[in-house]
């Protein structure tokens, strides 16, 4: 199967979605617990929520797998992310409850990690970087943005309620800063939405590993909070009447985005 979906954009603009797939190859499956099964740490329906992405021009790159599978916004390598906090591998063995995803003595040894690592994260991001160098090479410019949702509340990650904005880039290194600040002043003008810039969620492996302003690709992720869209426990229904106030707030990151860009050329 293919393992992710892909749809070609007329401007400098790519959407990453590398968490929004769900599918768990069989192989996998017969041996995660029946919680991970429910696979409940998905970006639900990110890919829906951006649906108006393609009417801006944009470039569309979305996940099928589950983050279970293998988590496409961690590094090859397996370092952690966030030193010091609690950190979820390249091949997640414990939800975000710090429950089992495999039942005992059968989660993925080194040498299956690094073939769902080849098999499985190498073309996503073969294509990432694929799509971003003909997009600077066309443009002038590239841009990508990293689009994320978590629960509102994961006492795993961060303490109370998160902000339903979290625009990260990677503390300023990712992009150049006048995009950040356009950026900023939008999550900062959101209400009745609260937002933060570089709060807990900096920019994962893409926003870090792509984002190379002095090379004119400039990345940014946005990990938007579920409760601002969608039904946050299960079934995980998408609420289309709370995307439909959250939407605006989205373009008008993306809006913005190409905006900038425009005055790049």
């Amino acid at each position: 199967m293919h393992t992710y979906d892909f749809h070609p954009g007329s401007s400098p603009l790519l959407v990453s979605q590398p968490h929004a797939g769900t599918h768990v190859p069989e192989s996998v499956a017969a041996r995660m617990t029946e919680e991970a099964l429910a696979v409940p740490d998905t970006d639900w329906h990110v890919d829906r929520l951006y649906d108006f992405a393609a009417d801006l021009g944009a470039s569309v790159l979305c996940a099928r797998l589950s983050r279970y599978v293998v988590d496409l916004n961690r590094a090859p390598d397996g370092r952690e992310l966030y030193p010091g906090a609690s950190n979820t591998e390249l091949c997640p063995t414990t939800t975000f409850d710090e429950e089992a995803v495999y039942r005992a003595g059968r989660g993925p040894d080194e040498a299956e990690v690094a073939a769902r690592r080849e098999r499985y994260w190498q073309p996503y991001h073969l294509k990432l970087r694929e799509t971003l160098d003909a997009l600077r090479e066309r443009h002038g410019v590239a841009l990508l943005f990293d689009a994320h949702s978590i629960r509102s509340q994961v006492p795993r990650f961060f303490a109370g309620r998160l902000p339903d904005l979290n625009l990260g880039t990677a503390g300023g290194s990712s992009c150049a800063p006048g995009l950040e600040g356009r950026l900023a002043a939008i999550v900062g003008d959101a209400a009745p939405y609260s937002g933060v810039v570089n709060g807990r969620f900096k920019g994962g492996f893409i926003t870090r590993a792509y984002g190379a302003p002095g090379n004119a690709v400039h990345a940014v992720q946005l990990e938007l909070s579920q409760a601002t869209y969608m039904q946050e426990d299960w079934p995980h229904t998408f609420r289309e009447d709370l995307a439909a106030r959250v939407r605006p707030v989205l373009r008008r990151l993306l809006e913005a985005m190409l905006e900038w860009a425009s005055t790049q050329r």
